[in-house]
This record gives structure tokens, C-alpha cells and sequence, in this order.
């Protein structure tokens, strides 16, 4: 039969006030607090989370929506913040939206219906209308990955425009001139590394057809066709940034079967320092994001909004991606 407060207090000689005061997070003397904390170990005691929670009005559950649960960036993602919200003694009950704007909104009223103390959010939409719920429940929300448009809610991105404007800077300081992009032009991360491209093209003027840009959402078919389509134009371009990790493995794919050379027939730009960079042939340039970095500030800045530490109006934090060289690259130079 499992242990109770009542054995603790039979164990200890402490009042049910003092162990429940413990148990909840306040403060006790250090000598009592020796004494509960040997009684747990001595009992096996486990705290029910759900009766604290109707205590303290926490649950220790923090609700994770996210765009795509098959996306390869989003599990890693998911990794980093399940390891920081374990230290920080939090657990984490997650939501596939699939893509689906609707489904991200059922999803959220699921979250606030198993009253989780906050929400981070991977999202598939470009406003945050859905979001409205959560903010009249009190319940505090990080975005990851991407902004909403006109809209200012906490936040933890990456420089996209910068990032894909180095990447395309790199190649044309490697006199490139034909360069094709593959990237979303649906969601909010494609769109920001789409006018990066934009950015560097302009700012060097280069002019390219403009079967050069390769839009959709980003996937491995993107990726596929996107490549795949771009090898087979009659000026096919020297060099191809895929802008997303499930963008990069499909084109690479499509550039294998193809028989063409990596680099010599066309130079190639992945996203992510993820497997795929780490063994394919030619060792891959690649835009690498901060995943841990990212995922402990989206951690850190959720929390200070719970413990109401933060108080003030949306916080936006936006990394740098670093471009690691590879041999995927060729120069003219």
C-alpha cells in the first residue's frame, strides 16, 4: 500500500501543516526538513501531483503544440526541452498539430483543458488569433522557431533573413551567380529565409529565373521535386541552398539519383547540423541552429512568466546561425 502524509507525520512527530507546507514547496526548518526528506526515502513516499495541483494551482506539466512531430528539427527540439524542463522539475505533455491550422486549435483547448501551467508552441499558423484562449486562461505561452505576423508574443527564433543571406553571400563570394533557393513560401521561417535570399541577390546584382525559387511547404518532397526539377531546367543553376532538414534530405536524394556531382556539376547548402550532415559524401556546408540554446531560453522565459519573475510586455530573442563549411561547395575563383 503506498505511503501517505499521515505515515510521514507518524514517522516524523511533525504536524500534517508543517509536511503539507514541505511537500508544496514552502519553506521549513532545516531540521524538519531533514527529518520529511528521511521519512520520503524511508517510505518510498510519492507526491500526487494532481491533489498538489489543487493546492498550489500548478501541475507541473508544461503543454508542447507542435507544427509537425515528424519533422527531424522538431524531435531534436523536443529533446533539448524535455532535458531542461526535467531539471527545472517539469514534465511535458505534447500535441501534433499536423500541419493543420484546426487541428492546432483544438489542440491548444486540449492543453488548457489538462490545466498545464504553460505552453510552448512549435506553430503551424501565421497569426496567433488561436492563442487567444490561452492568454484569457492566464496561461502563459513561448513561441519557437517563428514569429507571428504584426503580432507580439513571447518568442525564441533564429535569424533567418541573416542566415540565408550569409549562405547565399558564401556563394557568391565563391563567384556563383545561378542560385537556385528551395524553400517554404507558406510558413513563417521559409518566408523570412526566402527574403534573405532576396536580401543577398539584390544587394550583388544577380538576377535569376525565377523557376529558381522553389517554394511549397517545407517536406523531404519539397526538397525531391524542388531539386529534382531544378537539375533537369535547361541552365540548371551551379549552386542550391535547401533551406529546412527535411528539404535538405530530399534533395540530396534527388541530386544522388540524378548522377550528377556534388560539387562539380552543383554546389549545395543544407539546413541543420543534424545525422545527415555528419555522414553524407561531400561533407555538407550547413546553416546550424542553436537547438539546445534555443530550447533552454524558450524554457527559461515560460518559467519566469509562471513564477510571474517576468512581468512585462512580449520578450523576442532571435540566435544566429552559424554557416559550417563543408566540401559541398565549389569556386570559381
Amino acid at each position: 500500500m503506498a505511503a501517505t502524509i499521515r505515515d510521514i507525520r507518524d514517522r516524523t512527530g511533525l504536524s500534517l501543516a508543517t509536511i503539507s507546507k514541505y511537500l508544496n514547496g514552502g519553506n521549513v526548518l532545516p531540521r524538519n526538513r531533514e527529518l520529511i526528506e528521511e521519512a520520503i526515502a524511508a517510505l518510498h513516499y510519492e507526491v500526487n501531483e494532481l491533489a498538489r495541483g489543487l493546492v498550489t494551482n500548478r501541475t507541473k506539466t508544461i503543454g508542447v503544440l507542435v507544427y509537425d512531430i515528424q519533422c527531424l528539427f522538431v524531435g531534436n527540439m523536443l529533446h533539448y526541452l524535455g532535458q531542461e524542463l526535467h531539471k527545472n522539475g517539469y514534465g511535458m505533455l505534447i500535441c501534433d498539430s499536423c500541419n493543420n491550422e484546426e487541428m492546432e486549435k483544438e489542440n491548444l483547448q486540449f492543453l488548457l483543458s489538462r490545466k498545464v501551467d504553460g505552453i510552448l508552441v512549435f506553430a503551424v499558423s501565421l497569426t496567433g488569433e488561436f492563442l487567444i484562449p490561452a492568454k484569457r486562461a492566464g496561461v502563459p505561452v513561448v513561441l519557437l522557431d517563428r514569429a507571428f505576423r504584426g503580432e507580439e508574443v513571447d518568442c525564441v527564433e533564429v535569424d533567418n533573413r541573416t542566415a540565408v543571406f550569409r549562405a547565399a553571400q558564401a556563394l557568391i563570394e565563391n563567384g556563383h551567380r545561378r542560385i537556385a533557393l528551395v524553400a517554404s513560401d507558406v510558413e513563417y521561417t521559409g518566408l523570412e529565409r526566402k527574403k534573405g535570399y532576396e536580401d543577398a541577390l539584390r544587394a550583388y546584382g544577380i538576377r535569376v529565373p525565377e523557376g529558381y525559387r522553389v517554394g511549397g511547404r517545407h517536406s523531404f518532397e519539397l526538397g525531391y521535386q524542388g531539386m529534382k526539377g531544378l537539375l533537369e531546367m535547361d541552365e540548371p543553376p551551379t549552386a542550391v541552398i535547401l533551406s529546412n532538414y527535411d528539404t535538405t534530405l530530399g534533395g540530396i536524394l534527388a541530386l544522388n539519383e540524378s548522377g550528377m556531382n556534388c560539387p562539380d556539376d552543383v554546389s549545395v547548402i543544407g539546413f541543420d547540423d543534424m545525422l545527415l550532415a555528419k555522414v553524407i559524401r561531400p561533407k555538407l556546408w550547413i546553416v546550424s541552429q542553436p537547438m539546445r540554446e534555443m530550447s533552454a531560453k524558450a524554457v527559461q522565459m515560460l518559467l519566469a512568466r509562471i513564477d510571474h519573475v517576468e512581468k512585462g510586455g512580449p520578450v523576442r530573442v532571435s540566435f544566429t546561425a552559424d554557416i559550417q563549411r563543408g566540401d559541398s561547395v565549389k569556386s570559381f575563383l
